[in-house]
């Protein structure tokens, strides 16, 4: 789909409220919906207010969903005043139902299976980047879904995303997330061990991070959440609420594989542990705060180092 779409977009929390503004930008013609409310900065720019995710359908040629888990996807698309519902008129045939949430890929192909159904595509399309990728439309986007539901979503997608990469059919954009949450979850956890090591011998994290930042151990996450970690900023972000339930996801289908991803599963329990002590909100480079538990020892910077470049 090329030009000016009727584009539906339902969850406007902390991404889908900018990747929505992105597409009002792009010149698209927006539906929204949203269980808080739509966002009236959205409104100023354009954006229309539905009742329903129903009401969204009916007025969109692709509905987008950007929502926290799987149970929330579904009653979207299938429950009372969903999205099913309003595309079960003859003007919604051939539309595109488009879930950029993390959720199940088992679910997700059923879903798909329901919506295909109901003669119209299904694609899933979760991303990675957190609320500063989608402020700044640098997302990295997986997908699944047919070839030629691809092709006419992609204009879309390069509104909000840097990196799209379709990985296969229905279902296999969330097997692709989930791995990117498992290798994020970990990573974040081996950031905080290195640091928390370096603190605790004596040395100067800050001076640690930057040395760390121009050799092998080099990552995105030691970048941004190994500063967070130092600076103690630990205001999402990405909430260790969501991240737990990613990575919930991850060893249930891993069960169901038999495969075993023991480093996942702590890091679940430290995300767990997080959440026991008030942390459900915090961002999830605070799975540290674990670590120095364990240790009896905060991440400490030397006085002075703040001021040294």
């Amino acid at each position: 789909m090329t030009g000016r779409t009727k584009i539906g977009f339902i969850g406007l929390g902390i991404m889908g409220k900018p990747m929505a503004n992105h597409l009002i930008r792009g010149g698209h013609t927006l539906f929204l919906h949203s269980r808080s409310g739509v966002p009236g900065e959205l409104l100023t720019q354009g954006g229309q207010a539905c009742s329903s995710p129903a009401e969204v359908a009916q007025n969109a040629d692709i509905i987008i969903t950007m929502l926290p888990d799987t149970g929330d996807v579904e009653r979207v698309l299938f429950g009372d005043n969903g999205v099913a519902e309003g595309l079960s008129t003859e003007r919604s045939k051939g539309g595109i139902v488009m879930d950029m949430s993390t959720i199940s890929p088992a679910e997700t192909r059923n879903f798909a299976t329901e919506i295909n159904e109901l003669g119209c595509e299904y694609v899933d399309a979760p991303v990675s980047g957190g609320d500063i990728g989608a402020r700044n439309a640098t997302l990295t986007i997986m997908v699944g879904a047919t070839s030629s539901a691809f092709v006419q979503v992609k204009p879309v997608l390069e509104l909000m995303g840097k990196t799209i990469t379709l990985i296969g059919p229905s279902g296999t954009g969330q097997v692709c997330k989930l791995a990117n949450q498992i290798i994020a979850a970990l990573t974040i956890e081996a950031v905080g061990e290195g640091l928390l090591f370096a603190s605790k011998a004596g040395a100067d994290v800050r001076k640690v991070r930057q040395a760390l930042m121009g050799g092998f151990a080099y990552s995105r996450v030691l970048e941004v959440h190994g500063e967070r970690m130092i600076e103690r900023a630990f205001e999402p972000g990405f909430r260790v609420e969501l991240h737990q339930k990613d990575l919930g996801l991850a060893l249930s289908n891993a069960r169901t594989l038999g495969v075993s991803l023991p480093g996942t599963a702590t890091v679940q329990e430290l995300l767990n542990a997080c959440i026991a002590h008030g942390g459900a909100a915090w961002d999830s480079s605070a799975m540290v705060r674990m670590l120095e538990k364990l240790a009896n020892h905060e991440i400490e910077t030397p006085e002075g180092s703040r001021d040294e470049s």
